[in-house]
């Protein structure tokens, strides 16, 4: 309840726009600017890649081909135009009711670009080891390992 009511107060504050991840997407490929550089040039393909990503794996969540739709989203020259995941359809997401308060996107947006200028300009990060997680099954009844032991090799 508290989710919506603050999106419904972020949706008056600054309004609406085509939900999904088809926004960021289609800002994606309105990105016009060129590197003058090769870092620039990397900069500027990162923030594309970034901007489609929400829709993407949308997408992918849903069991869709992400790439297929960005596609099917992005051939379609409606502002609106979208996947629904939900249904698996395409249409106005708008009309679909899937939409997302302009303010969270942008702050979205600009809370992700401090966090990428903040790590590129950081020369050390400290970050938790990834946790190994334990195989599951697969192993002999009876507490018996797999493999065959002492078959030179064998041992897995």
């Amino acid at each position: 309840v508290d989710d919506a009511l603050n999106a419904t107060r972020a949706a008056v504050e600054e309004g609406i726009v085509a939900g999904g991840g088809v926004a960021l997407l289609r800002a994606s490929a309105n990105i016009k600017a060129t590197g003058v550089n090769a870092d620039q040039a990397a900069g500027i393909n990162i923030v594309r890649r970034a901007l489609q990503a929400p829709a993407r794996q949308i997408a992918a969540n849903a069991g869709a081909e992400a790439s297929i739709v960005a596609g099917k989203i992005l051939e379609n020259k409606g502002l609106t135009f979208g996947y629904n995941a939900q249904t698996g359809e395409y249409g106005d997401m708008i009309a679909m009711g899937i939409v997302d308060p302009v303010k969270v996107v942008r702050t979205a947006l600009q809370d992700a670009a401090s966090v990428a200028g903040l790590l590129v300009t950081t020369e050390a990060m400290i970050a938790e080891a990834p946790k190994k997680e334990s195989a599951g099954g697969g192993g002999m009844p009876g507490g018996m390992g797999g493999g065959m032991g002492g078959m030179g090799g064998m041992d897995f």
